[in-house]
Protein backbone atom coordinates (compact mmCIF):
# COMPACT_ATOMS: atom_id res chain seq x y z
CA UNK A 1 0.00 0.00 0.00
CA UNK A 2 1.63 3.33 -1.14
CA UNK A 3 1.99 6.05 1.31
CA UNK A 4 -0.23 8.56 -0.53
CA UNK A 5 -3.11 6.26 -0.74
CA UNK A 6 -2.93 4.97 2.74
CA UNK A 7 -3.58 8.57 3.80
CA UNK A 8 -6.19 9.12 1.24
CA UNK A 9 -8.02 6.14 2.60
CA UNK A 10 -7.14 7.48 6.09
CA UNK A 11 -8.74 10.68 5.20
CA UNK A 12 -11.87 9.56 4.00
CA UNK A 13 -12.30 7.00 6.71
CA UNK A 14 -11.92 10.00 9.66
CA UNK A 15 -14.26 12.72 6.77
CA UNK A 16 -17.08 9.98 6.96
CA UNK A 17 -17.24 8.72 10.08
CA UNK A 18 -16.88 12.74 11.40
CA UNK A 19 -20.06 13.26 9.50
CA UNK A 20 -22.22 9.96 9.87
CA UNK A 21 -21.01 9.03 13.15
CA UNK A 22 -21.58 5.17 11.46
CA UNK A 23 -18.58 2.85 11.04
CA UNK A 24 -17.37 3.18 7.31
CA UNK A 25 -17.04 0.27 4.63
CA UNK A 26 -14.96 -0.30 1.41
CA UNK A 27 -18.38 -0.62 -0.33
CA UNK A 28 -19.61 3.68 0.94
CA UNK A 29 -15.98 4.88 0.28
CA UNK A 30 -15.56 3.80 -3.87
CA UNK A 31 -19.19 5.07 -3.62
CA UNK A 32 -18.49 8.58 -1.88
CA UNK A 33 -14.83 8.86 -2.75
CA UNK A 34 -12.99 9.04 -6.00
CA UNK A 35 -9.92 6.78 -4.70
CA UNK A 36 -9.31 5.24 -8.33
CA UNK A 37 -8.68 1.56 -7.54
CA UNK A 38 -11.32 -1.39 -6.91
CA UNK A 39 -13.73 -2.33 -3.64
CA UNK A 40 -11.04 -5.29 -3.12
CA UNK A 41 -7.57 -2.87 -3.28
CA UNK A 42 -9.65 -0.62 -1.00
CA UNK A 43 -10.42 -3.59 1.77
CA UNK A 44 -6.51 -4.70 1.10
CA UNK A 45 -5.87 -1.24 2.18
CA UNK A 46 -7.74 -0.88 5.31
CA UNK A 47 -6.68 -4.36 6.48
CA UNK A 48 -3.67 -2.79 6.49
CA UNK A 49 -4.19 0.48 8.19
CA UNK A 50 -5.93 -2.06 10.85
CA UNK A 51 -2.74 -3.69 11.15
CA UNK A 52 -1.02 -0.22 11.94
CA UNK A 53 -3.50 0.43 14.44
CA UNK A 54 -5.10 3.52 12.25
CA UNK A 55 -8.49 2.03 12.14
CA UNK A 56 -10.53 -0.08 14.43
CA UNK A 57 -13.44 -2.61 13.57
CA UNK A 58 -16.18 -1.61 17.11
CA UNK A 59 -17.60 -4.43 18.03
CA UNK A 60 -18.72 -7.13 15.14
CA UNK A 61 -19.57 -4.15 13.01
CA UNK A 62 -18.79 -4.85 9.18
CA UNK A 63 -17.21 -1.04 8.78
CA UNK A 64 -14.05 0.64 10.57
CA UNK A 65 -13.63 3.94 12.79
CA UNK A 66 -10.68 5.53 12.97
CA UNK A 67 -8.50 5.25 16.42
CA UNK A 68 -6.52 7.64 18.14
CA UNK A 69 -3.45 7.17 16.18
CA UNK A 70 -5.76 7.37 13.38
CA UNK A 71 -6.78 10.55 14.10
CA UNK A 72 -3.01 11.82 14.77
CA UNK A 73 -2.24 11.01 11.44
CA UNK A 74 -4.98 12.96 10.04
CA UNK A 75 -4.54 15.85 12.15
CA UNK A 76 -0.85 15.53 11.38
CA UNK A 77 -1.13 15.36 7.86
CA UNK A 78 -3.35 18.88 7.72
CA UNK A 79 -0.34 21.04 6.49
CA UNK A 80 -1.80 24.20 7.19
CA UNK A 81 -5.13 25.44 8.66
CA UNK A 82 -7.51 26.65 6.14
CA UNK A 83 -8.53 30.04 6.91
CA UNK A 84 -12.48 30.66 7.63
CA UNK A 85 -15.03 32.30 5.40
CA UNK A 86 -15.41 35.97 4.60
CA UNK A 87 -19.21 35.47 6.04
CA UNK A 88 -17.84 33.47 9.33
CA UNK A 89 -14.68 36.48 10.14
CA UNK A 90 -17.10 39.19 9.87
CA UNK A 91 -19.75 37.40 12.45
CA UNK A 92 -16.35 37.04 14.77
CA UNK A 93 -15.31 40.91 14.25
CA UNK A 94 -18.86 41.64 15.05
CA UNK A 95 -19.81 39.83 17.95
CA UNK A 96 -16.04 40.47 19.51
CA UNK A 97 -15.39 43.69 18.59
CA UNK A 98 -17.59 47.40 20.72
CA UNK A 99 -16.60 45.87 24.39
CA UNK A 100 -13.67 47.28 26.51
CA UNK A 101 -14.84 45.09 29.92
CA UNK A 102 -12.52 41.58 29.44
CA UNK A 103 -15.01 39.78 31.32
CA UNK A 104 -17.78 40.03 28.56
CA UNK A 105 -15.41 39.87 25.44
CA UNK A 106 -14.26 36.49 26.84
CA UNK A 107 -17.60 35.37 27.82
CA UNK A 108 -18.70 36.32 23.91
CA UNK A 109 -15.74 34.35 22.53
CA UNK A 110 -16.65 31.06 24.41
CA UNK A 111 -20.17 31.17 23.25
CA UNK A 112 -19.14 32.42 19.85
CA UNK A 113 -16.20 29.23 19.51
CA UNK A 114 -19.23 27.07 20.85
CA UNK A 115 -21.16 27.99 18.45
CA UNK A 116 -18.80 28.05 15.60
CA UNK A 117 -17.68 24.29 16.68
CA UNK A 118 -20.40 22.68 18.45
CA UNK A 119 -18.50 21.68 21.21
CA UNK A 120 -17.44 23.25 24.46
CA UNK A 121 -15.39 26.34 24.65
CA UNK A 122 -13.15 27.89 27.03
CA UNK A 123 -10.76 30.32 27.52
CA UNK A 124 -8.41 31.13 29.79
CA UNK A 125 -7.98 34.81 31.70
CA UNK A 126 -4.77 36.50 30.84
CA UNK A 127 -1.78 35.65 33.01
CA UNK A 128 -1.63 38.56 34.46
CA UNK A 129 1.81 38.14 35.96
CA UNK A 130 3.34 41.11 33.43
CA UNK A 131 0.15 43.22 33.68
CA UNK A 132 0.53 46.59 34.86
CA UNK A 133 -1.83 49.19 36.76
CA UNK A 134 -4.07 51.57 34.21
CA UNK A 135 -6.07 53.47 36.46
CA UNK A 136 -7.71 52.86 40.18
CA UNK A 137 -10.45 54.81 40.57
CA UNK A 138 -12.25 54.91 44.48
CA UNK A 139 -16.06 56.32 44.28
CA UNK A 140 -17.46 57.22 48.06
CA UNK A 141 -20.83 55.17 48.50
CA UNK A 142 -21.70 56.21 52.24
CA UNK A 143 -19.68 58.54 54.96
CA UNK A 144 -17.05 55.28 55.62
CA UNK A 145 -18.05 52.90 52.64
CA UNK A 146 -15.73 53.63 49.20
CA UNK A 147 -15.99 51.29 46.04
CA UNK A 148 -11.98 51.00 44.99
CA UNK A 149 -11.83 50.08 40.99
CA UNK A 150 -8.30 48.69 39.88
CA UNK A 151 -8.17 48.72 35.94
CA UNK A 152 -5.18 46.46 34.41
CA UNK A 153 -3.89 47.49 30.92
CA UNK A 154 -5.12 43.88 30.00
CA UNK A 155 -8.35 45.14 30.40
CA UNK A 156 -9.69 43.26 33.43
CA UNK A 157 -11.12 45.13 36.32
CA UNK A 158 -11.55 43.92 40.03
CA UNK A 159 -13.76 46.14 42.20
CA UNK A 160 -14.86 45.72 46.30
CA UNK A 161 -16.16 48.14 49.20
CA UNK A 162 -14.00 49.07 51.65
CA UNK A 163 -14.78 50.46 55.00
CA UNK A 164 -12.25 52.73 55.53
CA UNK A 165 -12.96 53.63 59.06
CA UNK A 166 -13.40 57.13 59.18
CA UNK A 167 -15.70 59.38 57.65
CA UNK A 168 -13.80 60.89 54.54
CA UNK A 169 -15.70 63.69 52.12
CA UNK A 170 -15.56 63.94 48.28
CA UNK A 171 -12.59 65.85 48.10
CA UNK A 172 -10.52 64.31 50.56
CA UNK A 173 -11.23 60.92 48.62
CA UNK A 174 -10.44 62.47 45.12
CA UNK A 175 -6.71 63.59 46.58
CA UNK A 176 -5.72 60.11 48.04
CA UNK A 177 -7.00 58.67 44.29
CA UNK A 178 -4.32 61.42 43.25
CA UNK A 179 -1.90 59.99 44.86
CA UNK A 180 -2.24 56.37 44.55
CA UNK A 181 -2.41 56.96 40.85
CA UNK A 182 0.25 58.95 40.25
CA UNK A 183 2.98 56.24 42.48
CA UNK A 184 1.23 53.18 40.86
CA UNK A 185 0.13 54.17 37.25
CA UNK A 186 1.86 51.87 34.68
CA UNK A 187 3.62 50.11 37.33
CA UNK A 188 2.81 45.86 37.61
CA UNK A 189 0.44 44.98 39.74
CA UNK A 190 2.86 42.16 41.05
CA UNK A 191 5.15 45.45 42.43
CA UNK A 192 2.10 47.04 44.39
CA UNK A 193 2.79 45.47 48.20
CA UNK A 194 6.25 46.94 48.00
CA UNK A 195 4.87 50.08 46.60
CA UNK A 196 1.85 50.81 48.94
CA UNK A 197 3.91 51.68 52.17
CA UNK A 198 5.39 54.57 50.50
CA UNK A 199 2.27 56.10 49.28
CA UNK A 200 0.49 55.31 52.58
CA UNK A 201 3.78 57.67 53.99
CA UNK A 202 3.63 60.46 51.88
CA UNK A 203 -0.26 60.90 52.33
CA UNK A 204 -1.30 63.38 55.04
CA UNK A 205 -1.45 61.61 58.52
CA UNK A 206 -4.74 62.69 59.53
CA UNK A 207 -6.15 60.30 56.19
CA UNK A 208 -3.49 57.69 56.86
CA UNK A 209 -6.04 55.20 58.43
CA UNK A 210 -8.35 55.42 55.48
CA UNK A 211 -4.85 55.28 53.33
CA UNK A 212 -4.26 51.90 54.74
CA UNK A 213 -7.60 50.67 54.04
CA UNK A 214 -7.80 51.84 50.72
CA UNK A 215 -3.98 49.90 50.49
CA UNK A 216 -5.36 46.68 51.56
CA UNK A 217 -7.86 46.62 49.23
CA UNK A 218 -5.92 47.21 46.19
CA UNK A 219 -3.35 44.54 47.24
CA UNK A 220 -5.95 42.24 47.72
CA UNK A 221 -7.52 43.54 43.89
CA UNK A 222 -4.37 43.05 42.10
CA UNK A 223 -3.64 39.37 44.04
CA UNK A 224 -7.15 38.26 42.80
CA UNK A 225 -6.29 39.50 39.25
CA UNK A 226 -3.62 37.17 39.07
CA UNK A 227 -5.64 34.42 39.99
CA UNK A 228 -5.94 31.45 37.35
CA UNK A 229 -9.02 31.57 35.80
CA UNK A 230 -11.56 30.31 32.98
CA UNK A 231 -14.92 30.83 31.68
CA UNK A 232 -16.64 28.25 29.25
CA UNK A 233 -19.80 27.45 26.90
CA UNK A 234 -21.25 24.86 25.49
CA UNK A 235 -21.61 22.49 27.84
CA UNK A 236 -24.51 21.43 26.13
CA UNK A 237 -22.57 20.55 23.15
CA UNK A 238 -20.87 17.49 25.18
CA UNK A 239 -25.06 16.13 26.46
CA UNK A 240 -25.67 15.82 22.49
CA UNK A 241 -22.76 13.93 21.94
CA UNK A 242 -23.46 11.26 24.57
CA UNK A 243 -22.81 8.71 21.96
CA UNK A 244 -19.57 9.71 21.76
CA UNK A 245 -18.42 8.88 25.18
CA UNK A 246 -19.11 5.32 25.47
CA UNK A 247 -17.83 5.19 28.74
CA UNK A 248 -19.07 7.57 30.46
CA UNK A 249 -19.18 11.63 29.52
CA UNK A 250 -19.14 11.79 33.75
CA UNK A 251 -15.38 12.28 33.55
CA UNK A 252 -15.27 14.79 31.19
CA UNK A 253 -18.05 16.78 32.97
CA UNK A 254 -15.82 16.75 35.97
CA UNK A 255 -12.92 17.80 34.02
CA UNK A 256 -14.60 20.81 33.41
CA UNK A 257 -16.36 21.84 36.40
CA UNK A 258 -12.67 20.94 38.17
CA UNK A 259 -11.27 23.93 36.38
CA UNK A 260 -7.70 23.41 37.79
CA UNK A 261 -7.60 20.04 35.21
CA UNK A 262 -8.95 22.07 32.56
CA UNK A 263 -6.03 25.01 33.34
CA UNK A 264 -3.23 22.88 33.56
CA UNK A 265 -4.13 21.09 30.44
CA UNK A 266 -4.39 24.47 28.37
CA UNK A 267 -1.27 25.39 30.60
CA UNK A 268 1.36 21.88 29.26
CA UNK A 269 -0.14 22.17 25.70
CA UNK A 270 2.97 23.11 23.40
CA UNK A 271 2.63 25.26 20.44
CA UNK A 272 2.30 23.57 17.27
CA UNK A 273 4.29 25.16 14.25
CA UNK A 274 1.03 25.56 12.40
CA UNK A 275 -0.60 28.20 15.50
CA UNK A 276 -2.87 25.35 16.84
CA UNK A 277 -2.76 22.45 19.39
CA UNK A 278 -4.41 19.60 19.41
CA UNK A 279 -4.70 16.60 22.00
CA UNK A 280 -6.29 13.56 21.09
CA UNK A 281 -7.94 11.20 23.50
CA UNK A 282 -5.26 9.43 25.60
CA UNK A 283 -2.61 11.90 24.55
CA UNK A 284 -4.36 13.86 27.63
CA UNK A 285 -2.85 13.47 30.85
CA UNK A 286 -5.80 13.45 32.53
CA UNK A 287 -7.40 9.96 31.97
CA UNK A 288 -10.99 11.12 32.36
CA UNK A 289 -10.18 12.83 29.29
CA UNK A 290 -9.63 9.47 27.14
CA UNK A 291 -12.09 9.72 24.92
CA UNK A 292 -11.90 13.55 24.12
CA UNK A 293 -9.65 15.76 22.30
CA UNK A 294 -8.60 19.42 22.90
CA UNK A 295 -7.99 21.93 20.42
CA UNK A 296 -6.28 25.21 21.72
CA UNK A 297 -3.79 27.99 20.69
CA UNK A 298 -2.07 30.88 22.62
CA UNK A 299 -3.97 34.53 22.55
CA UNK A 300 -3.04 38.13 24.10
CA UNK A 301 -0.62 40.50 22.95
CA UNK A 302 2.13 37.85 25.36
CA UNK A 303 0.42 34.45 24.41
CA UNK A 304 0.56 33.61 27.84
CA UNK A 305 -3.29 31.99 27.71
CA UNK A 306 -4.54 29.81 25.78
CA UNK A 307 -8.72 29.75 24.23
CA UNK A 308 -10.03 26.79 22.49
CA UNK A 309 -12.20 23.71 22.77
CA UNK A 310 -12.55 20.22 23.98
CA UNK A 311 -15.42 17.76 22.36
CA UNK A 312 -14.94 14.17 21.52
CA UNK A 313 -12.11 12.32 19.06
CA UNK A 314 -14.99 12.46 16.62
CA UNK A 315 -14.52 16.11 15.59
CA UNK A 316 -14.18 18.11 12.95
CA UNK A 317 -10.74 18.98 13.09
CA UNK A 318 -9.87 21.17 10.11
CA UNK A 319 -12.98 23.15 11.00
CA UNK A 320 -12.06 23.63 14.32
CA UNK A 321 -8.84 24.28 13.75
CA UNK A 322 -9.55 27.06 11.82
CA UNK A 323 -12.48 28.48 14.18
CA UNK A 324 -10.35 28.43 17.00
CA UNK A 325 -7.15 30.20 15.45
CA UNK A 326 -9.35 32.65 14.00
CA UNK A 327 -11.45 33.51 17.21
CA UNK A 328 -7.42 33.82 18.75
CA UNK A 329 -6.50 36.23 16.06
CA UNK A 330 -9.38 38.70 16.93
CA UNK A 331 -9.06 38.05 20.46
CA UNK A 332 -5.59 39.29 20.30
CA UNK A 333 -6.29 42.08 18.59
CA UNK A 334 -8.95 43.45 20.52
CA UNK A 335 -6.77 43.03 23.86
CA UNK A 336 -3.45 44.07 22.04
CA UNK A 337 -1.71 47.70 23.10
Amino acid sequence: MSEPRKLEVLRAIVEDYVHSREPVGSKALVERHHLGVSSATIRNDMAALEDEGLITAPHTSAGRIPTDKGYRLFVDQISAVKPLSPAERRAIQALLEGSEDLDEILDRTVRLLSHLTNQVAVVQYPLLSRARVRHIEFVLLAPRKVLAVLIADTGKVEQRVIDVGQDIPDDALAELRTSFLASLSGKPLSLMPQLLPAVIAGGPPARRGAAQALARGLEALATSSREERMVMAGTANLARSNVDFPLSIGPVLEALEEQVVMLRLLSEMAEDPRGVTVSIGRENPYDGLAEASVVATAYGPDATAKVGVLGPTRMDYPTTMAAVRAVARYLSRILGP
